[in-house]
């Protein structure tokens, strides 16, 4: 739905210039709440057309709409910004569609087809808090994406080929032996550590006995590394699913190298002359003597912004993970999607140029790679880090975290930062009922329009209020900066998508608590302010349909972000 504050705006102020210059207007708040509801440059775009003065063109357009009914006030400001706030009644205007179930709605992607991959952990354990952090940015920009009329695939990368499934195999051999007393050491230095492994020993114990205690390597390797890929695999969507994190794709690293994927995007690289056998310098953060020149199969991605060509194939001839990468994304190219967006961990940031020209290469340019790079959460307890958990044995896992805390608070909290932070989740203050606790916060707010309607009812009795009918005018003056911030939606919703900035959600809904709570207070000095008035029925009928506003724009949000809506706190 485009009838949003900022569209009727924007429609305005676009009516001065011709339609090639009106991607360059802007309609937004201003950094200085004192300055106006809203801000647009079209002077300074006008400007440049007719060679004119910033200031002189503002203030030229601004005496034409003094007194206009659209305008509370407008005035400009230095270079040429024009800025008015909001009449009340266009506010109370939008009151009906803040109502309706899509509110906020857009079609901004128009079916556009975008893939987004995200979590992608190795197959070696359950999944642990920076998988948390990503898993929940991955999952809530898909449901923002779908809201704002894109086409979107959630997608999770299995890392199932490689030295780790081979170390995750033997690790499981040991744990298989130790069923039978028939360990002949200890766990060794380079195995996986976690008490997860003993579970999936004494399963195979279940389905195959001592089969495989005397039995050659030959005999139960590849064996093992399925079987034990599948138990965590198994393991890992458990996990998610205790998240709320579900995916449509499970894409297998193994089954497209066997596939020959890796060998026909090659193929095609070598034929735009991409592909050569050279010798890369030494690289500067390399001192070890060990380091020896040698030739390589390389692919050309300086081409393409990247600081050095990169190796496709390792010394004992098996592809790099990058060879892998690059048939992966293709993949993902062949399957009609316009767009990738991959959620990495942040020790991943050396990688995105060579991927991101990897795509360049395959796709002429045509489609685009978004990598968002996902920073550390460090996990704070009584003051102090908290302890690696017993069962991953070397790291506390995303279930550790869930069962402390609930999914609803894991998710909001890793929203409170942009991506591309560093995130503190302390696990006292995200269970405190305090200002202090963003989901408290917003959680409250949302349980107070509830105890409201009881209110109502309980004074009233029970009867629908229909919008048509109320006098949306009796609303008081002190009800503006919630309105304002309700009609906000829309806007939000285009930002956050466009920006591909899932957390402007989890900031929005602080906003929004904000304005509803300093309202709630007023109410306690100034009985004009409450919400229920005894002895005013239609202006109480008006503040129930501003509730049930802020109630639909809650539970939208909430649905987006993978969150239950709580009516009543204990």
């Amino acid at each position: 739905m485009q009838t949003a504050l900022f569209q009727f705006y924007k429609s305005i102020v676009e009516k001065c210039v011709d339609s090639e210059w009106r991607d360059l207007i802007s309609v937004d708040p201003p950094k200085e709440a004192s300055f106006g509801d809203f801000s647009t440059n079209i002077a300074m775009i006008l400007a440049k057309k007719l060679q004119r003065s910033p200031m002189e063109i503002a203030e030229e357009i601004v005496s034409k709409l003094r007194g206009n009914e659209n305008f509370e006030s407008i005035d400009v400001k230095k270079p040429g910004f024009i800025n008015w706030f909001v009449p009340k009644k266009i506010l109370i205007g939008c009151l009906p569609q803040m109502c309706e179930e899509d509110f906020g709605k857009i079609n901004l992607g128009n079916g556009r087809k975008v893939n987004i991959e995200y979590v992608s952990a190795n197959p070696t354990g359950p999944i642990h808090a920076g998988h948390t952090r990503g898993a929940v940015s991955g999952d809530v920009l898909a449901e923002l994406l779908k809201f704002a009329g894109y086409d979107v695939t959630k997608e999770f990368y299995i890392n199932d080929a490689g030295k780790q499934i081979e170390i995750l195999a033997k690790s499981l051999h040991h744990r298989y032996l130790e069923q039978f007393g028939k360990a002949r050491e200890d766990l060794p230095n380079w195995a996986y550590p976690g008490s997860y492994l003993i579970d999936t020993a004494k399963k195979l114990v279940a389905q195959y006995g001592d089969k495989f205690v005397e039995a050659e390597e030959s005999e139960w390797l590849e064996m093992f590394k399925q079987f034990a890929i599948d138990d965590m695999l198994a393991i890992i969507k458990d996990d998610l699913q205790a998240l709320g994190v579900h995916h449509d794709v499970f894409s297998s690293e193994k089954d497209l190298v066997r596939s020959g994927a890796v060998d026909r995007v090659l193929e095609i690289l070598k034929g735009k002359n991409l592909i050569y056998r050279g010798v890369l310098p030494k690289p500067k953060s390399n001192d070890s003597e060990e380091w020896e020149e040698r030739e390589q199969l390389l692919f050309r991605s300086t081409a393409f912004g990247d600081d050095v060509d990169r190796p496709l194939q390792k010394s004992d001839g098996s592809w790099t993970y990058f060879a892998s990468d690059i048939a992966y994304h293709m993949n993902k190219i062949e399957r009609g999607f316009d767009e990738m967006i991959d959620f990495w961990g942040a020790d991943h940031g050396g990688y995105v140029k060579r991927m991101k020209a990897a795509v360049s290469a395959l796709s002429n340019g045509e489609k685009q790679l978004d990598v968002k790079l996902v920073q550390l959460v460090r996990l704070m307890e009584d003051g102090r880090e908290a302890k690696m958990s017993k069962r991953a044995g070397t790291f506390i896992t995303a279930r550790d975290i869930i069962d402390k805390v609930g999914k609803d608070v894991v998710r909001f909290i890793m929203l409170t930062r942009r991506d591309d932070a560093a995130l503190d989740f302390d696990f006292k203050k995200v269970v405190e009922q305090s200002k202090d606790n963003p989901v408290f916060y917003v959680q409250y707010a949302y349980a107070r329009t509830h105890s409201v309607l009881k209110q109502f009812e309980k004074t009233f009795g029970k009867q629908a209020v229909n919008i048509a009918e109320v006098n949306l005018n009796l609303l008081p003056t002190e009800s503006l900066p919630l309105l304002k911030t309700l009609a906000d939606w829309p806007r939000q919703i285009v930002m956050a998508a466009r920006n591909r900035e899932p957390h402007r959600i989890a900031f929005f809904l602080g906003d929004v608590a904000a304005a509803f709570h300093s309202l709630w207070n007023q109410g306690k000095e100034n009985a004009v302010v409450r919400f229920v008035l005894p002895d005013d029925f239609a202006k109480t009928c008006a503040n129930i349909v501003m509730i049930m506003a802020m109630q639909n724009v809650i539970e939208t949000a909430f649905k987006i972000m993978g969150i239950t809506a709580i009516k009543e706190l204990r």
